[in-house]
């Protein structure tokens, strides 16, 4: 992520009034997603955690590999265009906790079948909220555990984008350490249409990465970016020809993967470390917005519309 983001002391912001409570009355936390060191873990000398990468996982919306020094985990729901719902959500967390603890020197996140992501599983969604304002917290606070996770990877995380891309998987790219992309990449954030506001840090990034103006185009005017487009605009890195984009790409993952990882993973921090106060608190101010806006008569219906005019397709 390129431009100049200011270092600014960490504030975290008050919780909006709607989500103070639980149905007893007790303060909910906004639990933090564990700091992962700053190193690369290289032994076993301490502790090992439910997320150690010795203890093998399944899953069932994603696929982790690990080969030539390189994790690699596939969003795997092709049948829904990689819409990530609430078990895809956790289970990108406990993979990216895993990945960020084992020996590999990079991270990679990708899709399997025509589409990176088409983001939040909005059928999933309203089902967890229609159960109560209990379940309703429980999504929010995992809405920033989420994408706080992303902010404190310790390791290169690279996307390689190999199709259309659309909301939360579009905005947390800016987290990311370098994307790529299949010409065929499409990218847009909708949320002006669906009635709901930027998320995934994407109001403090977007603008540093291409400018307040084409940030604008996109978070409120639901402007649409090819994988051109978004390349000259900073945040893709590089652009390749669809049909040998896994060829190519993976080709430069290997040879990165071969450099030093403790040099990495510093030089990583010495980069992005300035930013995490700030981008922690912009991710919790972004969904405050966003879940209020969400249980609006309007988003409700604007929601319904979009998913009306999915089922016909």
């Amino acid at each position: 992520m390129t431009g100049n983001i200011p270092r600014v002391k960490s504030a975290m912001a008050k919780d909006p009034p709607h989500l103070t409570t639980d149905p007893k009355g007790e303060k909910s936390q906004q639990g933090d997603v564990q700091n992962v060191s700053v190193m690369v873990a290289s032994d076993s000398s301490g502790p090992e955690s439910v997320c150690s990468p010795r203890t093998p996982h399944t899953y069932e919306t994603i696929l982790v590999a690990t080969e030539d020094n390189i994790t690699t985990i596939t969003l795997n729901r092709p049948e829904k265009k990689n819409a990530i719902n609430i078990t895809m959500g956790r289970e990108l967390m406990q993979a990216l906790e895993e990945a960020g603890r084992d020996d590999s020197a990079i991270t990679v996140l990708t899709g399997s079948g025509d589409y990176f992501s088409s983001g939040n599983d909005l059928v999933s969604m309203l089902k967890f909220l229609a159960k109560g304002p209990e379940q309703r917290m429980v999504l929010f606070e995992d809405s920033i555990k989420f994408v706080n996770v992303f902010v404190d990877f310790p390791k290169p995380l690279i996307a390689v984008v190999n199709g259309p891309a659309v909301g939360i998987s579009v905005t947390i790219l800016g987290l990311f350490d370098v994307v790529y992309a299949s010409e065929k990449a499409t990218f847009q954030t909708p949320f002006s249409k669906l009635g709901v506001t930027p998320e995934g840090s994407s109001s403090f990034t977007f603008p540093a990465i291409m400018g307040p103006a084409k940030a604008t185009e996109m978070l409120l005017f639901n402007k649409m970016l090819t994988a051109r487009e978004a390349c000259a605009l900073g945040l893709v890195a590089d652009v390749f020809p669809d049909k040998t984009f896994h060829s190519d790409v993976w080709k430069r993952l290997k040879d990165y993967a071969l450099l030093p990882k403790q040099n990495l993973a510093l030089s990583k921090q010495l980069i992005r470390g300035v930013w995490k106060d700030r981008l922690h608190e912009v991710i919790t101010q972004e969904f405050e917005c966003f879940f209020r806006m969400l249980t609006t008569g309007g988003t409700l219906k604007a929601v319904e519309s979009v998913l009306q005019k999915r089922s016909k397709l």
